[in-house]
Formats: C-alpha cells, sequence, structure tokens
C-alpha cells in the first residue's frame, strides 16, 4: 500500500508557566540545541518526505527566528497559535487544509517532545492506512485512584488504562471535518475531537518510553540522557 502525502503540524505555542524558567521550555537548550530544534530534526528524520508546520506563540516568532539565524537551522511554515492547545491545532490545519490532497494524513506532535523513533512514527503512519486515526500508547505503571465526587477516592485498575503519547496520525479529511466542532472541554488531546465526530476507530499502537514530554526543569536533564542513548 502507497503511502499518502503527509503533514505534520508540530505544536510549540506554550508559554512554558509550568516549567518555571525565563523561557518556554520549547526554547531551552538540550545538549547543543533548543528543545523544539531537536524536535524538528527528528520528525524530519522520521519522515524525510513529509512537510512540517511549526505553531508559535506571537510572542516569540522573533525569538525563534533569532535561534534559527544564531544555529544556521531552516525553520518550517510558521503558524500562530491560539489561547489554547485547541486553538493553536486548529490554525495550523485552517492554514493548509485547502491545499492538501483529501488521501494525506496529518500527524500532531508536541514540540516539547524532542526524542523521537522511526519505528514508533512508522506504526502510527501505518495503522492509519486503515483506521480515522492512531495514537501512541504506553500502560500505566503506577497504581492509579479516581477521585469521587465526596472528596473520596478508589482504586482502578491501571491495567484498563494507557497512557497517551504523539505523534498521533489521522486521516486528513476526517481531521479537518472534526475540527470544525466548537471547542470543549473534554478535548484532553486530538484524539478526543475526532471522536466527538464520531470518528471512534483509532487505533492504539505501541508507543516508546523514552519520548517524554518535557515539563519540568529535570527533564531536559533525563531527556539528554536519553538522547545520548538514541
Amino acid at each position: 500500500m502507497t503511502t499518502p502525502p503527509i503533514y505534520n503540524i508540530i505544536v510549540a505555542a506554550g508559554k512554558g508557566t509550568r516549567f518555571g524558567a525565563e523561557l518556554p521550555k520549547q526554547f531551552c537548550m538540550l545538549n547543543e540545541y533548543p528543545v523544539l530544534m531537536h524536535t524538528i530534526n527528528q520528525m524530519r528524520n522520521a519522515l524525510p518526505t513529509s512537510k512540517i508546520v511549526v505553531v508559535l506563540n506571537r510572542d516569540f516568532v522573533d525569538f525563534w527566528n533569532e535561534l534559527c539565524d544564531k544555529f544556521q537551522f531552516s525553520s518550517p511554515q510558521i503558524v500562530i497559535g491560539g489561547e489554547t492547545r485547541w486553538q493553536s491545532v486548529k490554525n495550523a490545519i485552517d492554514s493548509i487544509a485547502e491545499a492538501i490532497p483529501d488521501n494525506s494524513i496529518i500527524t500532531i506532535h508536541d514540540g516539547a517532545r524532542p526524542i523521537i523513533y522511526k519505528q514508533m512514527v512508522a506504526r502510527t503512519i501505518n495503522a492509519t492506512l486503515t483506521h480515522s486515526g492512531a495514537i501512541p500508547v504506553l500502560p500505566v505503571t503506577d497504581s492509579i485512584r479516581q477521585l469521587q465526587p465526596d472528596g473520596t477516592s478508589c482504586p482502578v485498575d491501571r491495567f484498563c488504562y494507557r497512557a497517551v503519547q504523539t505523534p498521533q496520525a489521522f486521516q486528513a479529511h476526517k481531521l479537518i471535518k472534526a475540527y470544525t466542532l466548537p471547542y470543549c472541554d473534554s478535548f484532553t488531546d486530538d484524539a478526543s475531537v475526532l471522536a466527538a465526530a464520531n470518528f471512534n476507530d483509532i487505533a492504539l499502537v505501541e508507543g516508546t518510553p523514552t519520548n517524554i514530554k518535557i515539563t519540568h526543569p529535570y527533564d531536559i536533564k533525563i531527556a539528554a540522557i536519553y538522547m545520548s542513548e538514541q
């Protein structure tokens, strides 16, 4: 089966309020380059013939361009993000929707996940050829509890749950249609947006434990270790 055209949306419009540093996490240094440059390069290596769109906060576009000049880095097309991740993804989808073939695949990836394995991306893309979309997941290893309305909690079976990663991949025409829906608080990721549009055949594929999302400053050090072993 021939792989259709692939378009990658890398979401990096967050302000990094949880990260606790002067700069948003996607612009902090990881080894010799900013995190976001690693993410883009890894996606380029995983899908060399695909097109990439990067979503940035308007306040950091000039700073990003300065970083690209400093590190002699070729930036993908830039799209301005919104107040929420959902709006940022929608802005990116709207920017490419009219120009892409109906049989295309769109992937959506967190800019703060700089460690991407070709095998995992290939699993996700291949599953999307026969499903509305595909998402990489990992088993939940910690015990988890569910909060109750009265403030108490109860244990739940962790084997019934999976932790979700990115990149998530979707058949483009279905993703574009799903993102015409109005925003809802239940949209925790792009697969949940598709489900709201009644595209429920989302394949779960094996994720990668090292595909961490940088959230706290110490995650930079962990990512550096993983990259040295990649």
